[in-house]
């Protein structure tokens, strides 16, 4: 590392310079340096130009591309800890995940809480507040509730005796969730009574809203999104299969009859959603897909059998399942293994690959002026990935905190 003049005059923080890469800015792979100083992405022609500014430290990046920070927005935990489940354990859960996602790209995400009870969200909810990332781990971008304003029938693995039918319009909000301060995204069944109003009450609280575990057709489906809703919740999952008399939620990539983009999540394992499924979606919409892992606590836990809370699972060929047989009982992707999946699958760019995991869920969560991009101004979270995307370092505010060599996190470079 070269030592250089500083720019004190302007500020005390030091200019950092990053060479020898190449960087995914403005949807193209260029070659250039990246310059970083107190924690942003700085316009190295301000600097050079206005500012008369010049390095305090370079950084070799040895050729490696530099891409924005990954974003998942549903995670419901991981290396043994589960965010729905156990209250007394949600702080030291975040933490841990946040930790060890950072080996997988991620610098931001939406801790994730399935259908609880009322009294299970007064005791979370209050726990989880929206953090900036740090060496200690990714940011909390906000919470996404996933339930309990879901369909009974296409639950999935939410617990039946929770789920909430939304009878008493949106007061329902606040008497099962208590406090909505820190939530980014709501799930919930565009059929239920009353959605329509949910919908736009919480969007008018800055939340986003997803559609997901729901038997709704298409035109109830595109009546949500034209009240507010912009998100479908993992997408051919725990919804009406497509039909081509009517396509149902899956029918919004290609519907005419809505006023706004619609995002659409995709966990991408190769195990949730076929190849051909995924092509689909992708071919019909590239500028929706929005990758999630959708991960249980069994994320980061070696092959095996575990117990976690009250059930036993195994861990095999890249998924989770109930101990001793093959109901799967959840996704334990990674981040980083989506994207490689998702370029795999499509034979998309390796910019419409990040971008599934960066610039979308920016877009979608309406953060793309911090988050999502290496755009001048925005904060310096990013990665170093090779050819096949893996990841090689994660940054947070222009400082190191996963190295795949070392490992090594703490607050230099």
């Amino acid at each position: 590392m070269l030592k250089m003049p500083s720019n004190g005059l302007v500020s005390h923080h030091p200019i950092i310079q990053f060479r020898n890469c190449r960087i995914l800015h403005q949807r193209r792979i260029i070659r250039d340096d990246l310059w970083v100083r107190n924690g942003e992405i700085l316009n190295p022609r301000k600097l050079f130009w206005e500012e008369k500014g010049y390095a305090d430290h370079q950084i070799d990046c040895q050729n490696a591309i530099i891409v924005p920070g990954y974003i998942d927005v549903q995670i419901n935990g991981g290396f043994g800890y589960d965010f729905s489940s156990e209250p007394e354990l949600v702080s030291e859960g975040i933490q841990k995940v946040a930790q060890g996602i950072l080996s997988h790209g991620v610098t931001s995400f939406c801790p994730t809480l399935i259908t609880s009870s009322p009294d299970t969200y007064r005791k979370i909810i209050p726990q989880i507040h929206k953090t900036e990332g740090s060496n200690k781990g990714a940011g909390v971008l906000g919470l996404h509730l996933e339930g309990p304003f879901i369909s009974v029938e296409k639950r999935g693995a939410h617990p039946q005796h929770l789920v909430h039918p939304l009878s008493g319009g949106t007061q329902d909000l606040f008497d099962v969730y208590s406090n909505l301060d820190d939530v980014a995204i709501v799930t919930l069944a565009p059929e239920l009574i009353n959605a329509k109003a949910a919908v736009q009450e919480l969007v008018k609280r800055g939340i986003t809203v997803s559609v997901g575990h729901s038997t709704a057709n298409l035109c109830i489906a595109e009546e949500s999104v034209n009240a507010g809703a912009s998100f479908i919740t993992h997408l051919f999952n725990a919804m009406l299969p497509f039909h081509h008399r009517d396509p149902g939620i899956v029918g919004l990539l290609a519907s005419n009859a809505i006023n706004r983009c619609v995002y659409y999540g995709v966990i991408a394992d190769g195990i949730h959603t076929h190849p051909a499924a995924l092509r689909i979606a992708f071919q019909t919409h590239p500028d929706g897909v929005v990758l999630v892992t959708d991960a249980l606590s069994a994320l980061g836990l070696p092959p095996g059998r575990h117990q976690l809370g009250t059930q036993q699972l195994d861990v095999r060929d890249n998924a989770a399942y109930v101990a001793g047989t093959n109901t799967l009982s959840g996704s334990i992707a990674t981040m980083s293994s989506c994207v490689k999946f998702l370029q795999g699958a499509t034979r998309c760019t390796t910019v419409e690959a990040v971008e599934a995991a960066t610039l979308h869920p920016a877009q979608l969560l309406g953060i793309t002026e911090r988050k999502g991009t290496l755009d001048y101004g925005t904060d310096a979270d990013f990665l170093f990935v090779d050819e096949d995307l893996n990841v090689k370092r994660t940054y947070i505010a222009g400082e190191m905190v996963w190295d795949s060599k070392t490992g090594f996190r703490n607050k230099s470079s």
